[in-house]
């Protein structure tokens, strides 16, 4: 007989359309994903919080055309900025609401995009910026501007957004595929303790090491990787020493002299392969949470004359945006649980031990100081807390 006329149907597991739906949809961390994407390309998304909802776009990436259409479609916007950054550059703001509260500045009417970035970016910060308290919105519910600002941070463009409300009557182009997320869930999944999970790994001869294992760690949504380097075979049994480093491109790769990683990350493998064993955590947390681009307009501002700390404040960002917590979900799921920590930042040692990582010691690692560096590590050591 031809074909398969004789073979008997295999029965299809019962599946309901509504259960379909459930396996298919995307996760929360998925659609923050997406959202970041989103707004990384200069494209909307919407927050949603009960029956409010709301457009938003990073001033970062806005054009002109599209600010023009969604005012069209959506009335005026509102430009939302971090209290840190309403304190550097707005105090008559800044001092009428609570802090790491976001601010709300009401645009003149058709502002145009100059408008909102002059007062988003640093780089016009000597352009005078009168912001009449009148301007700024108080009171009311705040959890979709977190998500604005949230979404931001996420992506690494500035923590500057416009948002949109979409009041009933409010019509959107049919077919526009926006990514529609929930305030209270995605807030919740971005302060979440991160879920990592090994994904490769490979052995290759270091200059530090004869043996060092390279194993690639990915979210749950696949949209972030980090590294765990491991010397040797350290003994599990025993408190392993231990590197957290944060990716400098800069001075890890490029040998800049304003900092002092890449003379930490190499002295960190060779004290490690002089022991014989250890396990390096590089985390792909550039200018310390911000990224490259936010950290290049650090040292913009540094070179006129703020601080580390100063500059990542007048770019809207707290001190330091690194989530350590993901260091110690990779240690333990390398089995973990005690380690001597390389490090000369006391706030890791606290961190690493709320999460599960005892610490036995705490290693200094005092190495890469210069001419030029001078000043940025007495700021981490004043304001940090670095034990330099």
């Amino acid at each position: 007989m031809p074909g398969n006329a004789l073979r008997p149907s295999v029965p299809t597991p019962a599946l309901t359309l509504h259960a379909a739906f459930d396996a298919l949809s995307p996760t929360v961390a998925e659609q923050i994903a997406r959202a970041v994407s989103d707004l990384r390309s200069g494209r909307p998304c919407m927050g949603l919080s009960g029956r409010r909802q709301v457009i938003i776009m990073a001033v970062e990436t806005l054009s002109d055309d599209r600010l023009t259409a969604l005012r069209a479609l959506l009335g005026a916007p509102l430009l939302v900025i971090t209290d840190v950054r309403a304190r550097a550059v707005l105090t008559e703001v800044a001092s009428e609401k609570s802090a790491a509260e976001p601010v709300r500045i009401r645009p003149p009417e058709g502002a145009p995009l100059a408008w909102f970035r002059s007062r988003a970016n640093a780089r016009f910060d000597s352009i005078p910026l009168p912001t009449s308290a009148h301007c700024v919105v108080v009171g009311g519910d705040l959890l979709l501007y977190r998500l604005a600002l949230g979404l931001m941070k996420s992506a690494e463009l500035l923590p500057a957004a416009v948002v949109f409300e979409v009041s009933e009557g409010s019509a959107l182009p049919e077919g526009l595929d926006l990514c529609r997320i929930d305030a209270g869930a995605s807030l919740e999944q971005l302060a979440a303790k991160p879920v990592f999970a090994p994904v490769s790994a490979a052995t290759f001869p270091l200059h530090a090491a004869d043996s060092g294992q390279l194993t690639v760690f990915r979210d749950s949504a696949g949209a972030r990787e980090h590294y765990a380097l491991k010397i040797g075979t350290p003994d599990l049994a025993q408190p392993v020493l231990a590197r957290l480093h944060s990716a400098c491109f800069t001075g890890d790769v490029l040998g800049s002299l304003k900092c002092d990683c890449g003379p930490q990350l190499h002295a960190a493998l060779a004290r490690m392969g002089a022991e014989g064993a250890g396990i390096l955590l590089y985390l792909n947390q550039e200018g310390r949470g911000i990224g490259l681009a936010n950290k290049m307009r650090v040292y913009d501002l540094q070179n006129q004359g703020l601080d580390t700390v100063e500059a990542n404040h007048r770019l809207g960002f707290e001190d330091d945006e690194r989530d350590f917590r993901v260091a110690a979900v990779m240690l333990q799921s390398m089995g973990v649980r005690a380690a001597r920590l390389l490090t000369n930042n006391p706030a890791k040692v606290r961190i690493f031990e709320a999460n599960g990582i005892e610490i036995t010691e705490q290693v200094p690692l005092r190495v890469g100081r210069n001419p030029h560096n001078s000043g940025y590590l007495a700021t981490k050591a004043l304001k940090s807390g670095h034990t330099l």
